[in-house]
Protein backbone atom coordinates (compact mmCIF):
# COMPACT_ATOMS: atom_id res chain seq x y z
CA UNK A 1 0.00 0.00 0.00
CA UNK A 2 1.40 3.40 -1.03
CA UNK A 3 1.89 6.53 1.03
CA UNK A 4 0.96 10.19 0.49
CA UNK A 5 3.96 12.22 -0.69
CA UNK A 6 4.37 15.99 -1.03
CA UNK A 7 7.11 17.52 -3.17
CA UNK A 8 7.95 21.22 -2.78
CA UNK A 9 9.56 22.40 -6.00
CA UNK A 10 8.64 21.42 -9.57
CA UNK A 11 12.01 21.77 -11.27
CA UNK A 12 13.63 18.80 -12.99
CA UNK A 13 14.91 17.20 -9.77
CA UNK A 14 11.69 17.69 -7.83
CA UNK A 15 9.70 16.26 -10.74
CA UNK A 16 12.06 13.29 -11.02
CA UNK A 17 11.73 12.52 -7.29
CA UNK A 18 7.96 12.83 -7.53
CA UNK A 19 7.96 10.52 -10.54
CA UNK A 20 10.16 8.04 -8.63
CA UNK A 21 7.63 7.94 -5.80
CA UNK A 22 4.57 7.85 -8.07
CA UNK A 23 5.72 4.83 -10.08
CA UNK A 24 5.96 2.99 -6.74
CA UNK A 25 2.18 3.48 -6.37
CA UNK A 26 2.40 6.40 -3.94
CA UNK A 27 0.05 9.37 -4.19
CA UNK A 28 2.18 12.40 -5.14
CA UNK A 29 1.33 16.11 -5.09
CA UNK A 30 4.00 18.52 -6.31
CA UNK A 31 4.02 22.25 -5.57
CA UNK A 32 5.04 24.57 -8.39
CA UNK A 33 5.89 28.23 -7.90
CA UNK A 34 4.29 29.00 -11.27
CA UNK A 35 0.57 28.06 -11.40
CA UNK A 36 0.90 27.38 -15.12
CA UNK A 37 3.42 24.61 -14.41
CA UNK A 38 1.00 22.92 -12.00
CA UNK A 39 -1.77 23.22 -14.60
CA UNK A 40 0.54 21.80 -17.28
CA UNK A 41 1.27 18.76 -15.11
CA UNK A 42 -2.42 18.13 -14.46
CA UNK A 43 -3.55 18.71 -18.02
CA UNK A 44 -0.77 17.01 -19.98
CA UNK A 45 0.75 14.60 -17.40
CA UNK A 46 4.09 16.18 -18.24
CA UNK A 47 6.18 19.02 -16.85
CA UNK A 48 6.86 20.55 -20.25
CA UNK A 49 8.52 23.63 -18.77
CA UNK A 50 11.22 21.99 -16.63
CA UNK A 51 11.19 18.27 -17.42
CA UNK A 52 9.86 17.67 -20.93
CA UNK A 53 9.58 14.21 -22.40
CA UNK A 54 8.78 12.34 -19.18
CA UNK A 55 5.22 11.04 -18.82
CA UNK A 56 3.86 11.51 -15.30
CA UNK A 57 1.43 8.88 -13.99
CA UNK A 58 -2.16 9.61 -12.99
CA UNK A 59 -1.32 9.47 -9.26
CA UNK A 60 1.04 12.46 -9.75
CA UNK A 61 -0.60 15.87 -9.74
CA UNK A 62 0.45 19.49 -9.43
CA UNK A 63 -0.70 22.43 -7.32
CA UNK A 64 0.33 26.03 -6.72
CA UNK A 65 -1.07 25.86 -3.16
CA UNK A 66 1.41 24.81 -0.47
CA UNK A 67 -1.38 23.88 1.94
CA UNK A 68 -2.84 21.45 -0.61
CA UNK A 69 0.59 20.00 -1.37
CA UNK A 70 1.29 19.26 2.30
CA UNK A 71 -2.11 18.28 3.68
CA UNK A 72 -2.02 14.81 5.31
CA UNK A 73 1.32 13.91 3.70
CA UNK A 74 3.38 11.03 5.09
CA UNK A 75 6.64 12.06 3.40
CA UNK A 76 7.76 15.52 2.23
CA UNK A 77 10.55 16.49 -0.18
CA UNK A 78 12.01 20.02 -0.10
CA UNK A 79 13.46 20.61 -3.58
CA UNK A 80 13.31 24.36 -4.17
CA UNK A 81 16.50 25.98 -5.56
CA UNK A 82 18.86 26.56 -2.64
CA UNK A 83 18.57 30.36 -2.82
CA UNK A 84 14.76 30.05 -2.50
CA UNK A 85 14.64 27.46 0.30
CA UNK A 86 14.45 30.05 3.09
CA UNK A 87 11.45 31.90 1.65
CA UNK A 88 9.60 28.82 0.38
CA UNK A 89 10.02 26.76 3.55
CA UNK A 90 9.08 29.74 5.73
CA UNK A 91 5.75 29.77 3.88
CA UNK A 92 5.47 25.98 4.08
CA UNK A 93 6.12 25.82 7.83
CA UNK A 94 2.53 26.39 8.92
CA UNK A 95 1.31 23.59 6.66
CA UNK A 96 3.91 20.88 7.31
CA UNK A 97 2.60 17.70 8.93
CA UNK A 98 4.30 16.75 12.19
CA UNK A 99 6.16 13.51 12.77
CA UNK A 100 6.93 12.73 9.10
CA UNK A 101 10.34 12.85 7.37
CA UNK A 102 11.18 16.08 5.55
CA UNK A 103 13.81 15.28 2.93
CA UNK A 104 15.93 18.15 1.68
CA UNK A 105 17.21 17.50 -1.85
CA UNK A 106 18.41 21.06 -2.56
CA UNK A 107 22.18 21.48 -3.00
CA UNK A 108 23.77 24.79 -2.11
CA UNK A 109 24.98 27.27 0.49
CA UNK A 110 23.10 30.49 1.15
CA UNK A 111 24.96 33.58 -0.11
CA UNK A 112 23.92 36.02 2.59
CA UNK A 113 24.37 33.83 5.68
CA UNK A 114 26.77 31.11 4.41
CA UNK A 115 24.34 28.57 5.92
CA UNK A 116 23.90 25.08 4.50
CA UNK A 117 20.38 23.87 3.80
CA UNK A 118 20.21 22.04 7.15
CA UNK A 119 21.06 25.28 8.93
CA UNK A 120 18.51 27.22 6.89
CA UNK A 121 15.76 24.70 7.59
CA UNK A 122 16.55 24.63 11.31
CA UNK A 123 16.45 28.43 11.23
CA UNK A 124 13.01 28.75 9.62
CA UNK A 125 11.15 25.65 10.83
CA UNK A 126 9.76 25.21 14.35
CA UNK A 127 11.90 22.94 16.49
CA UNK A 128 9.32 20.14 16.40
CA UNK A 129 10.36 19.46 12.78
CA UNK A 130 14.11 19.40 13.34
CA UNK A 131 14.44 15.72 14.36
CA UNK A 132 12.63 14.66 11.17
CA UNK A 133 14.95 16.45 8.73
CA UNK A 134 16.91 14.31 6.27
CA UNK A 135 19.29 15.26 3.47
CA UNK A 136 19.56 13.43 0.15
CA UNK A 137 22.56 13.73 -2.16
CA UNK A 138 24.47 11.62 -4.65
CA UNK A 139 25.33 11.06 -8.32
CA UNK A 140 21.80 11.36 -9.67
CA UNK A 141 20.92 13.20 -12.85
CA UNK A 142 17.16 13.80 -12.78
CA UNK A 143 16.53 12.50 -16.28
CA UNK A 144 18.39 9.24 -15.71
CA UNK A 145 16.48 8.62 -12.47
CA UNK A 146 13.21 9.11 -14.38
CA UNK A 147 14.45 6.74 -17.09
CA UNK A 148 14.97 4.03 -14.44
CA UNK A 149 18.73 3.92 -14.90
CA UNK A 150 19.96 2.24 -11.68
CA UNK A 151 21.00 5.09 -9.38
CA UNK A 152 22.44 5.32 -5.87
CA UNK A 153 22.47 8.15 -3.34
CA UNK A 154 23.03 8.88 0.35
CA UNK A 155 20.45 10.08 2.84
CA UNK A 156 21.71 11.62 6.08
CA UNK A 157 19.81 12.48 9.23
CA UNK A 158 20.91 13.30 12.75
CA UNK A 159 18.80 10.38 13.97
CA UNK A 160 19.63 7.09 12.28
CA UNK A 161 16.04 5.85 12.48
CA UNK A 162 14.86 8.81 10.41
CA UNK A 163 17.43 8.03 7.71
CA UNK A 164 16.42 4.36 7.77
CA UNK A 165 12.73 5.30 7.46
CA UNK A 166 13.49 7.41 4.39
CA UNK A 167 15.65 4.64 2.98
CA UNK A 168 12.77 2.17 3.22
CA UNK A 169 10.15 4.54 1.81
CA UNK A 170 12.16 5.88 -1.14
CA UNK A 171 14.38 3.00 -2.32
CA UNK A 172 13.19 0.95 -5.28
CA UNK A 173 14.53 -1.57 -7.78
CA UNK A 174 16.16 1.31 -9.68
CA UNK A 175 16.95 3.79 -6.88
CA UNK A 176 19.00 2.62 -3.91
CA UNK A 177 19.66 4.75 -0.82
CA UNK A 178 22.46 4.35 1.73
CA UNK A 179 22.05 5.88 5.18
CA UNK A 180 24.37 8.20 7.11
CA UNK A 181 24.31 10.39 10.18
CA UNK A 182 26.95 12.74 8.71
CA UNK A 183 24.65 15.58 7.68
CA UNK A 184 27.52 18.04 7.20
CA UNK A 185 29.47 15.68 4.93
CA UNK A 186 26.51 14.70 2.75
CA UNK A 187 25.31 18.28 2.40
CA UNK A 188 28.68 19.87 1.71
CA UNK A 189 29.66 17.19 -0.79
CA UNK A 190 26.49 17.89 -2.75
CA UNK A 191 27.00 21.65 -2.70
CA UNK A 192 30.75 21.94 -3.27
CA UNK A 193 30.97 19.56 -6.21
CA UNK A 194 28.92 21.99 -8.32
CA UNK A 195 31.71 24.56 -8.07
CA UNK A 196 34.37 22.07 -9.13
CA UNK A 197 32.14 20.98 -12.03
CA UNK A 198 32.24 24.55 -13.37
CA UNK A 199 36.04 24.34 -13.31
CA UNK A 200 35.97 21.00 -15.17
CA UNK A 201 33.60 22.45 -17.74
CA UNK A 202 35.86 25.46 -18.26
CA UNK A 203 38.80 23.14 -18.92
CA UNK A 204 36.73 21.23 -21.47
CA UNK A 205 35.64 24.50 -23.06
CA UNK A 206 39.30 25.45 -23.46
CA UNK A 207 39.92 22.18 -25.27
CA UNK A 208 41.97 20.61 -22.49
CA UNK A 209 42.13 16.85 -22.19
CA UNK A 210 41.25 14.15 -19.70
CA UNK A 211 44.51 14.63 -17.78
CA UNK A 212 43.25 18.08 -16.78
CA UNK A 213 39.75 16.89 -15.88
CA UNK A 214 41.12 14.05 -13.75
CA UNK A 215 43.43 16.49 -11.96
CA UNK A 216 40.58 18.90 -11.25
CA UNK A 217 38.40 16.10 -9.89
CA UNK A 218 41.18 14.82 -7.62
CA UNK A 219 42.37 18.17 -6.31
CA UNK A 220 38.80 19.39 -6.19
CA UNK A 221 37.93 16.53 -3.88
CA UNK A 222 40.91 17.44 -1.69
CA UNK A 223 39.68 20.99 -1.15
CA UNK A 224 36.07 19.88 -0.72
CA UNK A 225 37.25 17.53 2.02
CA UNK A 226 39.28 20.22 3.76
CA UNK A 227 36.29 22.52 4.11
CA UNK A 228 33.87 19.71 5.02
CA UNK A 229 36.17 18.38 7.75
CA UNK A 230 36.61 21.90 9.12
CA UNK A 231 32.81 22.02 9.37
CA UNK A 232 32.68 18.73 11.29
CA UNK A 233 32.23 16.17 8.50
CA UNK A 234 33.72 12.69 8.36
CA UNK A 235 36.32 12.70 5.54
CA UNK A 236 35.17 9.23 4.46
CA UNK A 237 31.79 10.71 3.52
CA UNK A 238 33.53 12.80 0.88
CA UNK A 239 34.94 9.59 -0.63
CA UNK A 240 31.39 8.25 -0.98
CA UNK A 241 28.31 8.82 -3.11
CA UNK A 242 27.61 12.40 -2.05
CA UNK A 243 31.27 13.38 -2.45
CA UNK A 244 33.38 11.60 -5.04
CA UNK A 245 30.35 10.00 -6.69
CA UNK A 246 28.52 13.25 -7.31
CA UNK A 247 31.76 15.04 -8.18
CA UNK A 248 32.64 12.57 -10.95
CA UNK A 249 29.10 12.74 -12.32
CA UNK A 250 28.88 16.53 -12.52
CA UNK A 251 32.44 17.00 -13.80
CA UNK A 252 32.06 14.51 -16.66
CA UNK A 253 28.37 14.04 -17.44
CA UNK A 254 26.84 15.88 -20.41
CA UNK A 255 23.60 16.48 -18.46
CA UNK A 256 25.43 18.59 -15.85
CA UNK A 257 24.19 22.20 -15.93
CA UNK A 258 27.22 23.33 -13.91
CA UNK A 259 29.67 21.69 -16.29
CA UNK A 260 27.82 23.35 -19.16
CA UNK A 261 28.21 26.77 -17.51
CA UNK A 262 31.95 26.16 -17.16
CA UNK A 263 32.25 24.94 -20.73
CA UNK A 264 30.68 28.15 -22.02
CA UNK A 265 32.99 30.21 -19.79
CA UNK A 266 35.92 28.33 -21.31
CA UNK A 267 34.61 29.19 -24.77
CA UNK A 268 34.67 32.87 -23.88
CA UNK A 269 31.04 33.60 -23.00
CA UNK A 270 30.18 35.98 -20.16
CA UNK A 271 28.27 34.57 -17.21
CA UNK A 272 25.37 37.04 -17.67
CA UNK A 273 24.82 35.76 -21.20
CA UNK A 274 25.07 32.14 -20.07
CA UNK A 275 22.47 32.59 -17.33
CA UNK A 276 20.15 34.50 -19.65
CA UNK A 277 19.89 31.46 -21.91
CA UNK A 278 19.23 28.98 -19.07
CA UNK A 279 15.72 28.00 -17.98
CA UNK A 280 16.89 26.08 -14.91
CA UNK A 281 19.27 26.98 -12.11
CA UNK A 282 22.93 25.95 -12.14
CA UNK A 283 23.46 25.88 -8.37
CA UNK A 284 27.23 26.22 -8.67
CA UNK A 285 27.02 29.85 -9.80
CA UNK A 286 25.61 31.10 -6.50
CA UNK A 287 27.40 28.46 -4.45
CA UNK A 288 30.77 29.60 -5.81
CA UNK A 289 30.27 32.94 -4.07
CA UNK A 290 29.27 31.26 -0.81
CA UNK A 291 32.20 28.85 -0.93
CA UNK A 292 34.68 31.66 -1.62
CA UNK A 293 33.47 33.60 1.41
CA UNK A 294 33.08 30.52 3.62
CA UNK A 295 36.61 29.32 2.83
CA UNK A 296 38.00 32.74 3.74
CA UNK A 297 36.01 32.77 6.98
CA UNK A 298 37.10 29.26 7.92
CA UNK A 299 40.69 29.86 6.71
CA UNK A 300 40.59 26.88 4.36
CA UNK A 301 42.72 26.88 1.20
CA UNK A 302 40.47 26.19 -1.84
CA UNK A 303 42.37 27.34 -4.95
CA UNK A 304 40.12 25.77 -7.60
CA UNK A 305 36.97 27.17 -5.99
CA UNK A 306 38.66 30.56 -5.72
CA UNK A 307 39.42 30.62 -9.44
CA UNK A 308 35.84 29.61 -10.26
CA UNK A 309 34.66 32.54 -8.16
CA UNK A 310 37.01 34.85 -10.05
CA UNK A 311 35.77 33.61 -13.43
CA UNK A 312 32.15 34.11 -12.41
CA UNK A 313 32.34 37.33 -10.39
CA UNK A 314 35.50 39.11 -11.55
CA UNK A 315 35.38 38.19 -15.26
CA UNK A 316 38.77 36.48 -15.10
CA UNK A 317 39.25 34.54 -18.39
CA UNK A 318 39.31 30.76 -18.01
CA UNK A 319 42.80 30.48 -19.49
CA UNK A 320 44.08 32.96 -16.90
CA UNK A 321 42.39 30.98 -14.10
CA UNK A 322 44.14 27.79 -15.23
CA UNK A 323 47.47 29.60 -15.36
CA UNK A 324 46.96 30.91 -11.83
CA UNK A 325 46.44 27.36 -10.56
CA UNK A 326 49.50 26.01 -12.35
CA UNK A 327 51.73 28.85 -11.05
CA UNK A 328 50.91 28.19 -7.39
CA UNK A 329 53.87 27.33 -5.15
CA UNK A 330 54.66 23.62 -5.15
CA UNK A 331 53.08 21.56 -2.34
CA UNK A 332 53.03 18.14 -0.74
CA UNK A 333 50.05 16.17 -2.05
CA UNK A 334 48.50 15.60 1.38
CA UNK A 335 48.06 19.29 2.04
Amino acid sequence: MGIRVGVIGAGAWGTALGHLMAVQDNEVIIWAYEPEVAEEINRHHENRTYFPGVELPGNFRGTADLAECLKDRELVFSVAPSHAVRSVMTQAAEHLPEGVPIISASKGIENETLMTMSEVLEDVLPIVYHPMLAFLSGPTFAREVAQNSPSLASVAARFEKVAEDVQQKVSSLTFRLYTSTDVAGVELGGALKNVIAIAAGAAAGLGMGTNTIAALITRGLAEMSRLAVKRGANPLTLAGLSGMGDLVLTCTGPLSRNRTVGQKLGQGMKVADIVKDMRQVAEGIKTAKSVYNLARREEVVMPISEQVYRMLYEDVPAQEAVAALMKRSLKKELY
